[in-house]
């Protein structure tokens, strides 16, 4: 009799521990929100080809009938690839043509799941950390006292750190809140070298394959820093939908141009009050590598 109670207790015990190990359902459907990243990650052996775009103004004084509502002009452009290196690690890569002063950007990002998520258990939020560097390759300027006239060549160079905290609330509620470091190596005399940021992102499931998806970008005043009077937040709200077989579609308007951190961050000078916002989508396409 004693050992059958030790038995059922160990058979509970266990059974409690591997129920506790059971991840919930991921809290956003892509690995980006809008401008954002997001905590999920592309899953091991995976490659997603991306093209991300965003037209011009579709309202106010650059919008309007007379460039078809932004339509006919690019703000930015972007085509690159994501790799699962395991569940855990990403990496990749993306040419974008550059909405700031600095043009011609070739983006690298590392990606690594720190925790996830947990039905049950000791994991109430998914953790994710990723690093981004930019470079631009954009012909050196003659005019001196520019961004681009790059004294050194470190001075085309950006970096992004960013952690990012998500929980999915329930089979509709997703919410990330981000902490970001955006460092820039040539900035005018005005402006600082390094801005900190918080980041806000969710999710909301309209249907069973289609949710409505925000996000928005905070810089942190800091000492002596001042924003310039033209700066505005990069705030972006869109729909989402999910194709079949784990690719997803976004269609969203926004305010920011760029389409990296470490250009839509700092240079986000686009009114949403002005009409000068954009549409903007993304397009991904996965294929497997390897298993």
């Amino acid at each position: 009799m004693t050992k059958q109670i030790f038995v059922t207790f160990l058979l509970l015990a266990i059974f409690q521990y591997l129920n506790a190990q059971e991840f919930q359902k991921d809290a956003f459907n892509d690995r980006r929100v809008i401008n954002s990243q997001s905590v999920e990650m592309l899953k091991k052996g995976k490659m997603d080809f991306r093209t991300y775009h965003r037209f011009g103004d579709l309202l106010g004084t650059s919008g309007g009938w007379q460039s078809f509502y932004g339509l006919e002009n690019a703000a930015d452009i972007g085509i690159g690839f994501d790799y699962g290196l395991n569940d855990h690690i990403n990496f990749g890569i993306m040419r974008a043509k550059g909405a700031g002063e600095l043009r011609q950007l070739v983006n690298g990002y590392f990606k690594a799941r720190l925790m996830r998520q947990q039905v049950q258990g000791n994991n109430p939020l998914s953790i994710t950390f990723v690093a981004n560097s930019t470079i631009s390759t954009v012909p050196k300027a003659s005019t001196p006292n520019v961004l681009s006239s790059f004294p050194a060549f470190s001075n085309r160079l950006a970096y992004h750190l960013q952690i990012m905290f998500a929980r999915r609330f329930n089979q509709r509620i997703s919410l990330q809140a981000s902490l970001n470091y955006t460092y820039r190596d040539l900035v005018y005399n005005y402006d600082q070298n390094d801005i900190p940021s918080i980041g806000l992102a969710g999710r909301i499931q309209l249907t069973k394959a289609t949710a409505l998806i925000f996000d928005g970008v905070f810089p942190v005043l800091v000492a002596d820093r001042e924003l310039p009077l033209q700066y505005q937040f990069p705030l972006g709200v869109g729909f989402e939908f999910e194709t079949g077989g784990g690719h997803v579609f976004q269609i969203n308007l926004t305010n920011a141009r760029g389409l990296t951190e470490t250009d839509y961050i700092p240079y986000t000078y686009s009114n949403w009050q002005d009409g000068e916002f954009r549409l903007g989508f993304t397009i991904g396409r996965q294929f497997t590598v390897h298993r």
